[in-house]
């Protein structure tokens, strides 16, 4: 189905086990086109993972409940099979599990509860790079794995990067999570190779995707920003 899809089209596949609220999110898609494309549909992980064998979306829209199986769950093995964008769609109202799903590598949360066109405004939001949580609840998962990092008593992994490895971080951190084709363009390398020297980063690092790796890496000196200084007799800020 991915070769239907449009240049400029996102590709939505859609994980949702209830086949009521499936059809209603298949007819949302629909009703976006040209601008979205459905790439596919799945009720569970099986299937989920059988679909991302033969198609390749942009975006991925996850329930988190799957009939008994936490679409959480599924959310590491997705970022090692598949480079789509993860969107997290859920009835929960538990902000823990949304900040669980995002330390695990999810770009993004919403509950089934809001309006349609805020659902589309997050697919759009996802795609394009930016996370679609609340700033309370990003706040929380930015401290928890900056906590994390912090406390971990293990012999520092970083210095196991390679050089370039480490310029893929910086990269990552100065572009603010940006895609991976805009990333790509920047290390003037392919997305496919990009995507592999991720899996790389994280199995080295032992974080659980892009979300985590960016969070841990923004607090470390060697890959922060350095400022220009304001020319001389500049008003400062």
């Amino acid at each position: 189905m991915q070769s239907d899809l449009q240049r400029s089209s996102i590709g939505v596949f859609l994980v949702e086990d209830h086949r009521t609220v499936l059809w209603g999110l298949e007819q949302l898609v629909l009703s976006a086109r040209p601008r979205l494309q459905l790439a596919g549909t799945a009720g569970d992980p099986d299937a989920l993972f059988a679909g991302l064998r033969s198609t390749c979306p942009d975006l991925i829209l996850l329930d988190l409940d799957l009939g008994g199986y936490r679409g959480v769950d599924c959310l590491q093995r997705i970022g090692q099979v598949s480079a789509a964008q993860v969107l997290v769609l859920t009835g929960s109202e538990d902000t823990g599990l949304h900040q669980e799903a995002v330390v695990r590598g999810a770009r993004g949360v919403i509950r089934k509860l809001e309006p349609a066109a805020d659902l589309l405004r997050a697919i759009e939001a996802v795609h394009a790079g930016q996370i679609w949580l609340d700033p309370s609840s990003l706040g929380q998962v930015l401290s928890t794995l900056s906590k994390t990092t912090q406390s971990n008593p293990v012999a520092d992994k970083w210095s196991s990067l390679t050089a370039k490895e480490s310029a893929i971080v910086s990269v990552l951190v100065r572009e603010q999570g940006a895609r991976n084709k805009a990333l790509a363009a920047k290390l003037h390398i392919s997305e496919h190779t990009l995507r592999n020297h991720f899996t790389t980063i994280y199995q080295k690092l032992g974080v659980g995707g892009r979300m985590a790796l960016y969070a841990q890496a923004a607090t470390r000196t060697e890959f922060q920003i350095l400022q220009p200084k304001p020319p001389r007799g500049a008003r400062q800020p």
